[in-house]
């Protein structure tokens, strides 16, 4: 009679365990499923897609090690064109982060936005991601293409387009951005389809 509560405590340590397995697995499945949304969304093939991630954070990582805190440097790939944004404080510390990122494998193309000078403000940063925002809404409130073909970065009130989009989309994206309340420019860093 004593092993049978044994045995029911065993099973019921083992039933613990495999679902705490479980469990810890469902983020990975989450987040997998997430970032295969985002693909399936994306005009992008899911090689450029993991491609562009990685030139990023090889990049991010340069200008962290390379340039830490006198530096604020935004990069963005799409399709393996880059865009650089931000601030450095001289003309030597834009020519280093541009031609570290010119050394990376897969980067197609360059458009080097950075300015020189110093840091951009907290302040500043936070009205560049609240434009992104009202910017990306209008984009699905107006429904004129699908939102997701269109990456928006601001730097400084200044709003850059990227994307793989026929002109009609562009059209659309830029009217869309320059009509919002707060942006003093719009620059497009587009790729065209047919």
């Amino acid at each position: 009679m004593t092993s049978t509560p044994i045995k029911n405590i065993a099973k019921l340590v083992l039933a613990i365990g495999f679902t705490a397995q479980l469990s810890a697995c469902f983020p990975l499945v989450a987040g997998g499923a997430a970032a295969g949304g985002a693909v399936v969304a994306d005009r992008r093939t899911a090689g450029f897609y993991v491609e562009d991630e990685s030139i990023e954070l090889k990049a991010v990582k340069y200008v962290e090690t390379n340039l830490g805190e006198f530096a604020h440097v935004n990069i963005t790939s799409y399709n393996r064109n880059v865009l650089l944004t931000g601030e450095v404080p001289d003309d030597a510390a834009k020519a280093k982060t541009e031609a570290y990122v010119k050394s990376i494998t897969s980067v197609r193309s360059i458009t080097d936005e950075i300015v020189i000078g110093p840091k951009s403000s907290l302040s500043s940063r936070s009205n560049d991601t609240y434009l992104t925002s009202k910017i990306k809404t209008k984009f699905v409130t107006e429904n004129k293409f699908p939102a997701n073909y269109v990456k928006i970065v601001t730097e400084n009130s200044v709003v850059y387009l990227l994307g793989l989009v026929n002109k009609a989309e562009a059209d659309a994206a830029v009217e869309i951005a320059s009509n919002t309340e707060g942006v003093s420019k719009v620059v497009k860093v587009f790729e065209y389809i047919n």
